[in-house]
């Protein structure tokens, strides 16, 4: 198998945005997120980080722009970490764990 060629056909590197892609199309009803009261699917949270990229969009988000969020680890964060690159732009998560200083 390592001597295979890598193409098109046998070989798809694994990206965030092609792993959300791909889980949302293989495991469409399986559950995504459990936090609380809350529960996403795979395909709901495909459709809200597509909804958020375009948010994003309108804001005029480009491609290569930094995006900040400071947020603790709720579904809000997990969706900006694939809605971001999805709008072309770089996340920059900090972490509410961070002293003042740091922040």
């Amino acid at each position: 198998m390592d001597k295979l060629p890598k193409c098109g056909a046998n070989y798809v590197p694994l990206t965030p945005l092609t792993f959300l892609t791909r889980a949302s199309s293989s495991y469409a009803n399986r559950t995504s997120i459990i936090y609380a009261n809350v529960r996403f699917t795979w395909r709901q949270t495909h459709e809200r980080c597509c909804r958020l990229a375009s948010s994003l969009r309108s804001l005029n988000i480009v491609k290569n722009d930094v995006v900040s969020v400071l947020a603790p680890n709720v579904p809000a964060m997990l969706e900006m970490h694939f809605a971001v690159p999805m709008a072309g732009a770089v996340l920059n998560a900090i972490n509410t764990r961070l002293d003042s200083r740091n922040i």
